[in-house]
């Protein structure tokens, strides 16, 4: 195997919540309300859709795509949803640092050294470079005959959290049989104080909506005991991910960086509402700390006092 080269599971499209359209003669995020299915191959800047985009939104024609039936590949979250602060390098698309909040693997002009990771809300570089949360989620889009493997990339903060939590609880719940669950990837809508009402869309992984959780886990054990029966070694394959996973620094293929940074680090400060919203909410983040919002109040305060004393000084004739 060769050493420094991350071995991720092979996938054969994307799914994501938006898109990148140009405007102006620049090429920019732009949000959706539903989830797309597409190819791994472009034409025309355009990412080609999967044949299995239009097969599930004909299942029901008259809602959009919102909900995707899915099952995982592995029994460990981990290996399913994989995030870490990421930074690239806008110039070249290359990865530059990566980080979980306590250590990170950054590229210096001594080679790739590991340093401590502040987080991107206090690193220094991070707030200068566009450093963010990123996740990838891979799964099998569960049509009764595609066992092919789907990735959903974020930059979100809520679809981060959310499924992180959902995979770790439903492990718990089925004893560790999470690539046995029948499960649906669903997108959720919500209004924040911060979004000013505007509905912002994140990701979810729940029960098919047909199951309750006692029909989920006897399916799921069902499906276990067919897979032991079988001689299908859940353990080994989770064993050789985690291994492959390991041998790299970064997880990106260089072919795939360039669209990646257009799609969720663009250039331009000004368009980071943009980037964000093409997965979810840019929101999520205060854009001031609590001692800018009081100092800014107490500013305010001041100059309507001023403003209310040269209102009733008397005027002079």
């Amino acid at each position: 195997m060769l050493k420094g080269l991350a071995i991720t599971p092979p996938v054969a499209g994307r799914i994501s919540i938006g898109r990148v359209t140009e405007k102006n003669g620049k090429r920019l995020p732009e949000k959706d309300d539903q989830f797309t299915i597409t190819s791994q191959i472009q034409h025309r800047q355009e990412w080609l859709l999967h044949p299995l985009n239009q097969t599930l939104r004909e299942t029901n024609p008259e809602e959009k795509l919102r909900r995707i039936p899915i099952r995982l590949m592995f029994n460990d979250p981990v290996l399913n949803f994989r995030a870490e602060y990421s930074l690239f390098d806008r110039s070249t698309g290359r990865p530059m640092c990566i980080g979980d909040g306590e250590s990170c693997k950054r590229i210096t002009n001594e080679g790739i050294q590991t340093l401590p990771c502040p987080g991107a809300d206090t690193c220094p570089l991070a707030q200068h470079s566009g450093c963010k949360p990123y996740g990838r989620l891979t799964v099998q889009i569960d049509d009764g005959e595609n066992t092919d493997s789907f990735i959903f990339r974020t930059t979100g903060f809520n679809s981060i959290r959310t499924l992180y939590a959902r995979l770790h609880y439903f492990s718990a719940l089925s004893n560790n049989k999470l690539a046995c669950l029948p499960l649906e990837l669903r997108l959720r809508g919500k209004s924040t104080r911060m979004s000013h009402g505007t509905a912002i869309f994140y990701a979810d992984i729940t029960l098919r909506s047909n199951m309750i959780m006692e029909e989920a886990l006897a399916s799921a054990n069902a499906l276990h005991q067919q897979r032991v029966a079988a001689g299908y070694n859940q353990e080994a394959l989770d064993a050789a991910v985690r291994h492959g996973l390991s041998n790299g620094v970064f997880e990106e293929d260089e072919d795939d960086v360039a669209s990646l940074v257009e799609e969720f680090y663009p250039e331009q400060p000004a368009h980071a509402e943009a980037s964000s919203a093409i997965q979810e909410e840019h929101q999520s983040q205060p854009t001031h700390n609590l001692a800018d919002k009081l100092q800014q109040k107490a500013r305010s305060q001041t100059a309507r006092k001023v403003s209310a004393t040269e209102n009733n000084r008397p005027t002079r004739h």
